[in-house]
């Protein structure tokens, strides 16, 4: 499944006041960068791929809005999966730039 290139837009749109940003082919999907590191994505497999505090995981996953990440059938701490219907308005996916960029950000740059 190729990523949702709307919701790329979106992205976009949203990450226009952070600085720095990079597009990189990830995942089979569109990720954003910030210093290096992704913050978000348009996943390959449909939705948001989120970065965040590992030690946050459990509380964002806790809202019902979120999913950890799997991978090769592990959970990801640190990963999250936001379904598509979860960020349809401008505030929803908002929210989760913002967390994405705001982890990505706290990182040392690459």
């Amino acid at each position: 499944m190729a990523y949702d290139h709307e919701l790329a837009d979106r992205l976009r749109t949203a990450l226009e006041d952070v600085d720095g940003v990079q597009e990189k082919a990830m995942f089979g999907g569109l990720a954003f960068l910030v210093g290096g590191h992704m913050a978000v994505a348009a996943s390959g497999q449909g939705g948001l791929m989120v970065r965040c505090d590992p030690d946050r995981t459990g509380e964002l996953v806790a809202g019902g809005e979120a999913e950890p990440m799997v991978m090769r059938g592990r959970e990801m701490d640190g990963w999250l999966r936001v379904p598509s219907d979860r960020v349809e308005t401008d505030a929803a996916l908002q929210r989760w730039v913002d967390t994405g960029v705001g982890h990505a950000a706290s990182l040392p740059p690459k």
